[in-house]
């Protein structure tokens, strides 16, 4: 049994550029105000927020908006252990169970104790060049060695625990967790893993004469992803690319923080979240 969670000091976010979804964020604020809470409201992108969630003053961030706020949260919440309450008022939202139009519906539940939190594996990719560690960044959804703006597929190769895998001629190549699962690795053809899952999971994208089929590693093993010719990039939770040069390598182990959502009713919330969305998009498919 989940123990029950109820915040007492919860900030709402929202981006400041989309007017309509901010105004939604205040009246959220508003509310639970009206509750009791000592909540506060403020953009995303705002450096001062962000320092007053690393600094731990909040106990839950409230994420307005669609998946990419809720990548944006768990990478500014992460390592404070900061729950996220994701509402919907993007398109898809597979990261989150709440519509636009359920929130206080779903906020009177949190204040009856019927939340609890989900916690969930992040990667961290580390770009590496002749032994010198470049860049590291945490991921969500997956880290992505892919072909930059030429069209000729890149050439990796695949170390698993530093023994080798396979090699690769395809766009690229994703190294996805079971929430990245939904995302791209999803739309390269990739399983759907249960959200819960440790597992690093390997997606080739287009691959040319390769092994076109995906790979789940074993719970606590990692990959090193080897650059073989020119032309690549490293891209983390669909962020800006990191330019690539041949014999680089990105090193993807399980990170050592782990992003926690704020959740209602059972576990299977999961399915039935993903079959809606996927039923939402199969143009006319009998639900």
């Amino acid at each position: 049994m989940t123990a029950s969670f109820i915040p007492k000091h919860p900030v709402v976010t929202a981006s400041p550029k989309k007017p309509e979804v901010f105004s939604e964020a205040e009246a959220m604020t508003a509310f639970l105000k009206e509750k009791g809470m000592d909540a506060a409201c403020g953009s995303l992108y705002d450096e001062e927020l962000r320092k007053r969630v690393r600094k731990g003053e909040f106990d839950m961030l409230v994420a307005v908006g669609g998946d990419g706020s809720v990548l944006r949260a768990s990478h500014l919440c992460a390592p404070s252990s900061v729950p996220i309450l994701g509402v919907n008022l993007g398109r898809i939202g597979f990261l989150i169970q709440i519509d636009r139009n359920e929130w206080r519906e779903y906020f009177e539940k949190l204040f009856n104790g019927e939340a609890w939190v989900e916690n969930r594996m992040m990667v961290r990719a580390e770009h590496i060049r002749a032994g010198e560690n470049l860049g590291s960044f945490n991921a969500l959804n997956e880290a992505v060695v892919a072909r930059g703006q030429n069209l000729r597929p890149v050439r990796l190769t695949a170390l698993v625990d530093g023994l080798p895998l396979t090699s690769y001629v395809a766009d690229g190549l994703i190294a996805a967790t079971a929430t990245g699962s939904t995302a791209y690795a999803l739309a390269a053809g990739g399983p759907i893993l249960p959200p819960e899952l440790r597992n690093i999971l390997l997606v080739p994208i287009a691959p040319h004469l390769s092994v076109d089929r995906a790979v789940v590693l074993s719970e606590g093993s990692s990959v090193s992803i080897v650059v073989k010719s020119e032309n690549a990039v490293l891209s983390v939770d669909g962020q800006p690319p990191t330019p690539l040069m041949e014999d680089d390598h990105v090193d993807v182990t399980v990170a050592d923080v782990t992003a926690q959502f704020v959740r209602f009713g059972d576990p299977g919330y999961f399915y039935r979240n993903l079959t809606s969305h996927m039923n939402e998009n199969s143009l006319g498919f009998p639900r």
